[in-house]
């Protein structure tokens, strides 16, 4: 008796302090401790676990600063591959500079360095060195390896302009530094009295002028007992210090101590060898690695406590963060400070060294929809420095860029530089050439002669291809060979309707009232037998045969399935075309309730993103691609804000994760990670151009925002949890709230958003006409 009244006390004792210790264990991740490191959430192997066939986000270990000009990652794949570092990979072959923004569109400006011991070797094959992610530390501010034929450690830290390596090394006789200044033109010169190494790198993948380059320095701490360069076909040049070529490197040998650490000084400038030489001083100087890692750190603390998280699953607090470091990493600063600390950059446009900001590598086919309003949001100052980038583009090129790296390329359609430019004029976005950026849209949407030239083809990507068609038929016709003809004719549509809006705030009545009558266009395509946009002949017939889910032919990356929404500024338009909101929420459904058929025949093959949309279980909703990311939030305009609920939290918590395999398609230069960031927070920016969110359902118990005028926006969700998905009841700032949007102006004057939520639909919540989000036809 004596013996079971103490095990039965043990057990009380044992399970109260159990249960104290995983309270306590939830309260400090609930909480915002100041001490809090949240780049220990961060994973950037998120999405490294892709092929050309299945993206699971298409990205690398991108290992920078916010915003940086160069960033660093690993290499496990050849030279020039644009699938740099594959996570199943096992070797590596250095690392390298990068300023890839996509594999489909490659990287430019690219060299490497990477550590040998022993026989030399510097092949790119022959150097390659096992590793393990066991062995392998990946942080946005710092990365860390072990090379195992070598027994190397390699680590690197970053600044927006260079880095700090630190390579510590076993006893050994013959040790190396190999720095491969890659293919398709290179330089490189070792200066051992100085312990240096210059040169230049020309590797591209178009968007350059003749006159480009990428000058680095590389400074060490330790003396040369060795150099040597190679020549093409890698012909080894011993106890050389210059070549220059089209494929050509240097190494430097020393004896080495176990344990001893060399570090190198990296930095880089498109300006000049001065300027980047200027650029190393300025960014490390003589900073330890420890103090180049911390600013590292630090910068990126910064940016992430923008925004806190408090909520008992560390998971999904993880996987937000991870979202939000790729949201914080494009477009990238292409600009640089010269020796009187002016903002100056080389132009990837016209080769010259102009004043002003630049920014590059960006796809605004894809970012448009949810990463330029985030900036708006959060960061407008540094949007307005974007601005005078577009503004200084136009000035140089002629045209606004759609796809830039570094400059401009030929990829995707549409015209979203307007939506962009709009939506932060519109925002009250400081500083912008509001007259020259707004000239610079009215001519994508007038004209496409004298449009810029790649190898001396047109770079049909720039303005608007078809749009001579558009402007007279009011639409882009499917058989007069303009590919992708229906999202064109869509995607133009919606942009005249920004440049209206703008036009309205200028003062510009006229022009504003035919943009806005332009932007109706959308309704031309629209077939009353299938309830779906299609495309259509000049004749003005539709076109025929006609399966709806056909990917790519009229569309673009997608069907008429996903693209009959593209109406971002007129839903209720096509509620009304589509016969009205039951009709209309009927055609929503069966997108998800479908099984995940397609139609390949355009590409001749099964294309990543088709198979993504069919792994994935939802039917034909293919979040993995752009298109459809805003059709989720769709129910609300239709008094059916209990279904977007339900299913946006349906693709927060089972297409997202902070794992190598974590994204459900590309990522995309931060757009597929901003829908995270924004749905996690409760709402989305279907219409950027319009100053409202759709709400959706909150991820998060609480989340607080700090918005750079210094206001602070919480939003709150009580009794949330994985089936508590559904708004009950809504309050901002203490009175109630019945509207399916949130104004930007509330979010931005700083307050408090309250939901309720539970694991039933209240069906009556946002159920009046009134509680709608904007469309144009019922603001008419």
């Amino acid at each position: 008796m004596i013996k079971s009244t103490h095990i039965a006390f043990m057990f009380i004792v044992f399970f109260f302090f159990s249960c104290k210790q995983k309270e306590e264990i939830q309260i400090a991740v609930k909480q915002s401790d100041k001490t809090e490191n949240l780049t220990d959430y961060v994973n950037p192997l998120m999405g490294t676990d892709s092929a050309f066939d299945l993206s699971n986000g298409n990205t690398y270990p991108a290992i920078a600063t916010p915003w940086g000009m160069n960033f660093w990652t690993p290499m496990t794949s050849k030279m020039g591959d644009g699938w740099t570092y594959k996570y199943d990979e096992n070797k590596i072959r250095g690392i390298k500079q990068t300023h890839q923004p996509s594999p489909w569109i490659n990287d430019y400006a690219a060299f490497s360095l990477m550590a040998v011991t022993g026989d030399l070797k510097y092949k790119e094959e022959e150097r390659a060195s096992w590793f393990s992610h066991k062995a392998e530390i990946v942080k946005p501010h710092y990365y860390k390896t072990y090379l195992a034929d070598y027994d190397i450690t390699a680590e690197v830290s970053p600044t927006e302009r260079a880095a700090h390596f630190k390579f510590t090394f076993p006893e050994r006789e013959k040790s190396y530094i190999i720095l491969d200044a890659f293919f398709k033109g290179s330089m490189v010169k070792i200066i051992p009295e100085e312990r240096k190494i210059i040169g230049y790198c020309r590797n591209n993948s178009g968007g350059v002028p003749d006159n480009f380059h990428n000058y680095f320095v590389a400074q060490f701490d330790k003396d040369f007992e060795i150099n040597h360069t190679w020549q093409d076909e890698w012909k080894l040049v011993k106890n050389s210090t210059n070549s220059e070529g089209e494929h050509v490197g240097a190494i430097i040998g020393f004896k080495t101590k176990k344990g001893e650490a060399v570090h190198v000084k990296v930095a880089s400038s498109f300006i000049s060898l001065k300027q980047a030489e200027l650029n190393l001083n300025r960014e490390i100087g003589e900073d330890t690695f420890e103090q180049t890692k911390t600013k590292a750190k630090n910068a990126w603390e910064k940016e992430l406590s923008r925004i806190k998280i408090e909520d008992d699953n560390l998971d999904r607090i993880k996987t937000f963060y991870s979202c939000l470091y790729r949201v914080l990493l494009f477009p990238r600063k292409f600009y640089e400070f010269n020796e009187q600390n002016e903002v100056v950059h080389y132009s990837p446009y016209n080769g010259q060294v102009l004043p002003g900001y630049m920014f590059t590598d960006n796809g605004f086919w894809d970012t448009f929809r949810a990463v330029f309003p985030f900036f708006n949001m959060m960061y407008p100052e540094l949007n307005g420095h974007i601005m005078e980038g577009l503004a200084n583009t136009y000035k140089e090129s002629g045209w606004l860029p759609e796809w830039a790296s570094p400059g401009h390329r030929d990829c995707m359609i549409g015209s979203n530089s307007a939506p962009i430019i709009a939506d932060a004029f519109l925002k009250g976005i400081p500083n912008m050439d509001a007259e020259i950026l707004f000239e610079a849209i009215l001519k994508n949407a007038t004209t496409s002669e004298g449009r810029p030239l790649s190898n001396g083809n047109e770079i049909r990507s720039v303005g608007r291809e078809g749009i001579e068609y558009y402007n007279k038929l009011g639409y882009v016709p499917y058989d007069v060979k303009i590919n992708e003809n229906a999202a064109r004719t869509l995607e133009y549509a919606y942009a005249d309707f920004t440049i209206a809006k703008m036009a309205e705030k200028l003062g510009k009545k006229e022009i504003a009232n035919s943009f806005y009558k332009r932007s109706q266009n959308y309704k031309n395509l629209f077939d009353p037998s299938t309830k779906l946009m299609r495309g259509k002949n000049e004749d003005g017939g539709f076109q025929t045969p006609f399966n709806p889910l056909k990917w790519g032919d009229a569309f673009t990356e997608g069907n008429s399935l996903h693209y009959t929404w593209s109406v971002f500024h007129d839903i209720d338009g096509l509620i009304q075309l589509m016969g009205g909101k039951p009709e209309f929420e009927k055609k929503l459904d069966e997108v998800f309730a479908m099984p995940p058929d397609f139609d390949a025949s355009y590409y001749g093959f099964t294309i990543h993103e088709i198979r993504e949309m069919q792994i994935v279980n939802m039917g034909n909703y293919a979040h993995g691609n752009q298109p459809i990311q805003h059709m989720i939030y769709l129910y609300n305009y239709a008094n059916a804000a209990y279904k977007t609920q339900e299913k946006v939290r349906e693709v927060l918590t089972k297409l997202y994760s902070a794992t190598p395999d974590g994204y459900c398609g590309d990522e995309d230069n931060g757009q597929t990670s901003a829908w995270y960031v924004f749905s996690a927070l409760g709402f989305y920016p279907v219409t950027p151009g319009v100053d409202q969110y759709v709400i959706g359902s909150p991820l998060f118990q609480k989340a607080t925002i700090t918005l750079e005028n210094g206001n602070t926006f919480v939003i709150n969700a009580t009794k949330n949890s994985d089936s508590n998905v559904y708004v009950q009841s809504a309050s901002l700032n203490g009175k109630e709230y019945e509207n399916s949007y949130l104004n930007f102006e509330d979010t931005q004057k700083g307050g408090e958003l309250n939901f309720v939520m539970d694991s039933t639909p209240n069906k009556e919540w946002a159920n009046t006409n009134d509680a709608v989000p904007y469309s144009l036809s019922k603001k008419q």
